[in-house]
């Protein structure tokens, strides 16, 4: 059992209310990711590094995965991720104002992005990116577990 939580972050990438999404890689080993995210559609993110703000590891993580450079975002929302072996507070990041189109930069890790319409989400979808959206929806920067 991990004892460390973890700061990450979700970007919602948006245009022409579509949000990008990308496929994590069908093996765990290469998903990376604590939160069980095998196989699933998720948003640009990662961990956030020691001196970081929110923005500069959303720049940071968003252009390594996609190649898009984020110019104006602001946080959205904020959600606490549990499964067994691990636990993340999870920044929800929203940007809106970009530059680039999203390619595979990490296919180890990500096999492929899409646009995707907010009311046509894919399935199955990466939980914590799942809530980011759900807090986006519903216009609530913190949704409590049993909300």
């Amino acid at each position: 059992m991990a004892e460390k939580i973890g700061v990450g972050f979700g970007v919602m990438v948006l245009k022409d209310n579509k949000v990008l999404l990308g496929k994590r890689h069908d093996d765990p080993e290469k998903a990376d990711s604590l939160l069980e995210g095998a196989g699933k559609w998720t948003m640009p993110g990662g961990k956030l590094h020691f001196g970081e703000t929110f923005e500069e590891g959303a720049i940071r993580e968003t252009k390594e995965e996609t190649g898009i450079t984020l110019k104006k975002m602001k946080v959205i929302c904020i959600n606490n991720d549990i499964v067994e072996k691990a636990h993340f507070v999870t920044i929800g990041i929203l940007c809106e104002d970009f530059e680039g189109e999203p390619q595979v930069l990490e296919p180890d890790e990500i096999t492929e992005w899409k646009w995707f319409p907010l009311d046509k989400l894919p399935s199955p979808m990466y939980f914590p990116s799942e809530k980011v959206l759900k807090n986006y929806k519903e216009k609530k920067f913190y949704i409590r577990k049993n909300d």
